[in-house]
């Protein structure tokens, strides 16, 4: 399905014309895990909306008081069809991975975990850390690289002018004259963290090939001109070669972008496939390598981990019906 296709309003705009069509997602409660359950706010995917580009989770969370929240404690759980990415604005986590991958999570550092056709991870937030306030993000990779093989990735993006009174880090593609080197195995995708200062104003040139989505971080912030409140998401479809962002009090923004993906997906707890079965397999696969159910295991899909570590997540139980694709 083109871009005209699926925004018809799009067509009409003169090249430098900014896109005002934006949507506004609010952002939904969900517990992350831990002994006293860790709260984040979700912004995707929800039923209106499952895709930005290939970006198809956000997960806002903090600042938290880990002696309250108990912190991040997510233990060894699989993954497939994706990548994560971690992005921390205060506090630190220890990543561990199938793939023979160590890495701690620091503020202001990308670190990019490619799933491809399966791995296993765990995150746990570090003894030191007394706050913890970051997001966690995941995109989708498309058929030509979705069963390559796991990969790591860490890069510590310089900050960069990106108008009067803001500063932006690009951890994901190109912006403002910064580009990331690191490869997404997907096609043209931007990431970004964009700090504004009180009053400021960010004119971007962006692709209009893009749609966008800014995460007001902090505070209310303004996109193309539409209020978008502490949590929420302003969504902008393709079709703009600029992109406004501003506000009264000075804020965070985590900005995302890519080209609609153009493919449908199957999502469903930490697995994308392309249909039910495929997911029901990895699920299968998934609790017999973890000996939660008993399974034969000929072609391993999860990798080895150290020993000494918590013990694996089990996989939910699917759902009576048969998952429906999303795009």
């Amino acid at each position: 399905m083109s871009n005209e296709e699926r925004f018809p309003e799009v067509a009409v705009l003169e090249p430098g014309a900014a896109c005002t069509n934006v949507e506004v997602l609010e952002p939904r409660d969900v517990p992350l895990g831990g002994p006293r359950a860790m709260p984040v706010s979700r912004t995707l995917p929800q039923k209106k909306r499952s895709l930005v580009g290939s970006w198809c989770f956000i997960d806002h969370y903090g600042p938290d008081d880990v002696s309250s929240t108990g912190g991040m404690h997510v233990p060894r759980h699989p993954h497939t069809g994706l990548a994560t990415v971690s992005w921390l604005f205060s506090g630190e986590i220890d990543h561990l991975d199938s793939g023979g991958n160590a890495a701690r999570v620091r503020p202001g550092e990308l670190n990019l975990m490619i799933a491809g056709r399966g791995i296993t991870h765990q995150e746990l937030s570090t003894p030191e850390t007394q706050t913890l306030h970051g997001v966690q993000l995941w995109y989708a990779l498309p058929d030509a690289s979705r069963f390559s093989d796991n990969h790591f990735e860490h890069y510590e993006p310089s900050p960069v002018p990106a108008g009067d009174g803001v500063t932006a880090r690009v951890f994901i593609g190109s912006l403002a004259g910064s580009t990331s080197p690191v490869d997404t195995r997907t096609p043209e995708l931007l990431g970004a963290e964009l700090i504004l200062a009180p009053a400021a104003v960010a004119h971007l040139e962006v692709s209009r090939d893009f749609e966008f989505a800014a995460l007001a971080e902090t505070g209310e912030i303004e996109v193309n001109g539409t209020t978008v409140a502490h949590r929420e998401l302003g969504y902008v479809p393709p079709g703009s070669d600029t992109l406004s962002l501003s506000s009264v009090d000075g804020a965070r923004v985590i900005l995302l972008g890519g080209v609609p993906f153009g493919e449908q997906i199957v999502m469903w707890w930490n697995f994308i496939g392309r249909n039910h079965d495929e997911v029901a397999d990895y699920r299968r696969r998934y609790q017999a390598e973890m000996g939660f159910e008993d399974g034969e295991i000929i072609d391993p899909l999860f990798g080895d981990f150290p020993a000494g570590q918590p013990a694996p997540l089990p996989a939910p139980v699917l759902p009576n019906a048969r998952l429906r694709p999303r795009e």
